[in-house]
């Protein structure tokens, strides 16, 4: 296994459907609490620890999924709200130094409990049509609200799965 990407890489079906992304806000909807199943009961050691030599550490980690979060919600809202409109990226790296990523993981876990609500609300009216209006991220290009459902999703699992790995050394 390539502890990079623990459950693979990004995969999106080439004709996604409302079925898929009903499969994805299950996955959404259920995050947090496994989330916090994970991690809630660490102690300090246990959030310091990285899952490969130069990775983040467990609570940076939690942090940066809800930072991550926060940044592709906007995105979807943008899609669905403007056409087409350009997206900047942000910088994960200055993004997980910043002051309030010393915050206690429980922090982020509620940020993310109000973001993922609010995600999986909006993605079950989504219609057929709406998967397919479009952002232009100003590094990867234009980007379908239906690739960003499942990022969203994709994303939350892939780095449980990076905590679980730190977790289990």
């Amino acid at each position: 296994m390539d502890v990079r990407f623990p459950i693979g890489e990004l995969q999106v079906p080439e004709n996604v459907t409302l079925e898929n992304v009903q499969e994805w806000l299950k996955e959404i909807e259920s995050y947090t609490t496994r989330l916090r199943e994970t991690v809630a009961h660490l102690g300090d050691e246990d959030l310091s620890k990285t899952y490969r030599d130069g990775a983040w550490t467990v609570l940076q980690l939690v942090h940066h999924i809800a930072d991550s979060q926060l940044n592709m919600y906007q995105r979807l809202k943008l899609a669905l709200t403007d056409e087409n409109p350009t997206v900047p990226a942000f910088d994960e790296e200055k993004w997980a130094i910043q002051p309030d990523t010393q915050l206690p993981a429980e922090s982020s876990i509620k940020m993310l409990e109000g973001i993922n609500e609010r995600i999986v609300s909006l993605g079950n009216h989504l219609t057929d049509e709406q998967l397919d209006r479009t952002f232009t991220h100003e590094k990867n290009g234009k980007i379908t609200v239906a690739t960003k459902l499942r990022k969203l999703a994709w994303h939350e699992e892939h780095h449980l799965a990076h905590i679980k790995i730190a977790l289990s050394k």
